[in-house]
């Protein structure tokens, strides 16, 4: 019986685990360059103060952002707009992209 609940456990953790990799980093890579690079920088590290670093920040946590821009309940009106012609496979995708960038999220400006 526990090797049963082991098995059926790490089942459903690949399949989560198939679901996160899913995403394309080399199609993040392509929305970056177009809908956010002019903003955020080519790599998401922005030599501008205005716009924040993304590169390098955690995946979960840029998928959050932009799906509370998406839905309104995160507000700046350049973000909202942006946000409202990704997908859901966007943002997975963009999120994977920079996260898997270096960032200087603890350096100074």
């Amino acid at each position: 019986m526990k090797k049963s609940i082991i098995a059926a456990l790490s089942s459903v953790a690949l399949i989560v685990s198939g679901q996160v990799i899913a995403a394309d980093i080399e199609a993040g890579k392509s929305k970056a360059a177009e809908a956010c690079a002019s903003c955020h920088g080519a790599d998401g590290n922005s030599p501008a103060p205005s716009f924040p670093h993304i590169g390098g920040q955690q995946r979960t946590y840029l998928e959050k952002v932009l799906k509370d821009y998406k839905s309104g309940s995160r507000t700046d009106p350049i973000m909202n707009g942006m946000a409202a012609a990704l997908s859901k496979e966007d943002i997975e995708n963009l999120a994977f992209y920079y996260s898997s960038l270096p960032g200087k999220l603890n350096s100074n400006r």
